[in-house]
């Protein structure tokens, strides 16, 4: 029984080798710092809060779909099924602002004051039967009592939508919850957009979605980020520089976190490549970076999510957390001064 699971192991640490070397380096591209936010569908909406509640000075905003409140699970894997929607009672919203004001009080994470500026699209299907609305509207809860204005707030709950990104030309039929976790709806005879739908709450009103795109979603070296072993998340990564990007910095930053069983190893290009999330950065000048966190057993992480429960160390939902730490230095090599050549598309 072993040897094959160290011939498993082997096997992939020598595809992990690979890909490093055959992916470029992040490149640094004068993105604005001031511009940066997160999003994310299931466990990756639960990464985009953590991301957001623990480096609020620097996030200026956020996309939750079918995402429960910061620290829900307090680091018990027990605790993951009260945080969908499961339990008898929803995440007490008022319990976990304690446990994030403790950790901001010990300087864990960012003054929770800097979400009182930031804007927050928050999303339920009625038709979700792995994250529950009842969860979801702990979120809600969890942001306006941390300070988050209302009118900064929105919540959408009641399109009939399974547990899905909701992206217009791609994708299951809208009530599905089945891979690749994308679907599209039809809203007042409209297919609603959901990355437009985030992006322009965040940041305003944006310029059409571009009919064709200037640049190509290009792999790069996530393993210079992250160690494989610790935190799950493999070698190979994904962003998307529109052209106008390439060559002048101020751009906005957008992280798209995907969700379980939906990193490249398990649904190819679907995330990173088919929603309509690129075709709206390239025309309104955004960087797109979707990190990845692949099915893996160092950490036990059969389902390829991202940790919202601890299972890369104690400090998952702090500034410390190996993920978290990871992706803050992605951003900063984002918006670090131009360098040249910037990344190749491939």
């Amino acid at each position: 029984m072993q040897m094959p699971i160290l011939s498993s192991l082997v096997l992939m640490l020598a595809a992990a080798g690979a890909q490093a070397q055959s992916s470029a380096p992040l490149p640094a591209l004068g993105a604005d710092a001031g511009a940066v936010s997160v999003s994310g569908l299931s466990s990756g909406a639960f990464m985009a809060v953590q991301y957001q509640v623990a480096f609020s000075a620097s996030v200026i905003g956020a996309g939750v779909v079918a995402g429960g409140p910061y620290y829900c699970a307090a680091g018990f894997l027990g605790f993951t099924p009260t945080c969908m929607g499961k339990g008898l009672l929803p995440p007490d919203a008022g319990m976990l602002l304690s446990a994030a004001q403790g950790f901001a009080a010990q300087g864990k994470i960012d003054p929770l004051s800097g979400l009182a500026n930031d804007r927050i699209y928050v999303f339920s299907g009625t038709k979700d039967t792995v994250v529950a609305t009842s969860a979801v509207n702990s979120t809600v809860d969890f942001f306006k009592r941390a300070g988050v204005p209302t009118a900064n707030l929105s919540y959408v709950n009641k399109l009939p939508a399974g547990h899905a990104l909701v992206t217009p030309n791609f994708g299951n039929s809208c009530g599905l919850n089945q891979s690749p976790y994308i679907s599209h709806c039809t809203v007042g005879g409209h297919s609603y957009d959901q990355p437009g739908a985030i992006l322009s709450h965040i940041y305003g009103q944006l310029q059409p979605p571009a009919s064709s795109r200037s640049a190509q979603v290009a792999s790069f070296n996530q393993g210079e980020f992250a160690d494989v072993y610790t935190t799950g998340m493999p070698p190979q990564a994904y962003v998307y520089v529109p052209a106008a990007c390439t060559s002048q910095g101020g751009c906005k930053v957008h992280v798209a976190f995907h969700g379980c069983k939906q990193s490249a190893q398990s649904v190819n290009d679907d995330f990173y490549d088919k929603s309509s999330y690129n075709s709206w950065a390239d025309s309104n000048k955004i960087i797109v970076l979707y990190p990845q966190v692949n099915k893996s057993y160092l950490p036990f992480n059969p389902d390829g999510c991202w940790d919202w429960f601890g299972y890369t160390g104690s400090d998952y939902a702090l500034k410390s957390g190996l993920q978290l730490k990871a992706i803050r230095a992605m951003i900063d090599r984002l918006t670090a001064p131009l360098a040249s050549p910037a990344v190749a598309s491939q």
